[in-house]
């Protein structure tokens, strides 16, 4: 194989279709557009969701609820990611190193989702009633 052999696979590459050349073509006169009406126009068309006028559904349905912009400063650790990250003591510094939460986030909660063994001491994190249960039967304990 040289450079100058090189050509794309068979049937990647199609020609343009040339519109409004003439009769014979098939597509002369009015090339392909039908007749008038704003889509036969040059710069003629609708934004993506008009429908003629008519109230748009984006429109007719109501607004629910909203995002909260503060959930970007919240995260939380489950009990398996405190067990495989192995640390005697975990504060939000520890956390962020091993990469378990971002490096935005402000509050840190500890979920009770799965198992944890071994004795650990939380500083400067939250946990929930059933995460805290489990750290301190694992002999750990939240401050």
């Amino acid at each position: 194989m040289q450079l100058n052999t090189i050509k794309p696979s068979e049937g990647s590459k199609h020609a343009k279709r040339r519109v409004g050349r003439g009769i014979g073509s098939g597509l002369g006169k009015t090339a392909g557009r039908g007749h008038k009406g704003q889509k036969s126009r040059s710069g003629g068309y609708h934004k993506v969701g008009f429908e003629g006028g008519q109230m748009p559904m984006q429109r007719r349905l109501p607004k629910r609820g909203f995002k909260s912009h503060l959930l970007q400063f919240n995260a939380e650790v489950n009990l398996t990611d405190l067990q495989r990250l192995g640390a005697a003591e975990v504060d939000m510094l520890t956390l962020k190193q091993a990469r378990l939460i971002g490096e935005l986030a402000k509050v840190v909660k500890v979920i009770n989702t799965g198992e944890l063994t071994m004795a650990v001491v939380l500083k400067g994190i939250g946990a929930t009633a059933g995460a805290k249960a489990a750290i301190e039967a694992a002999g750990g304990s939240v401050a």
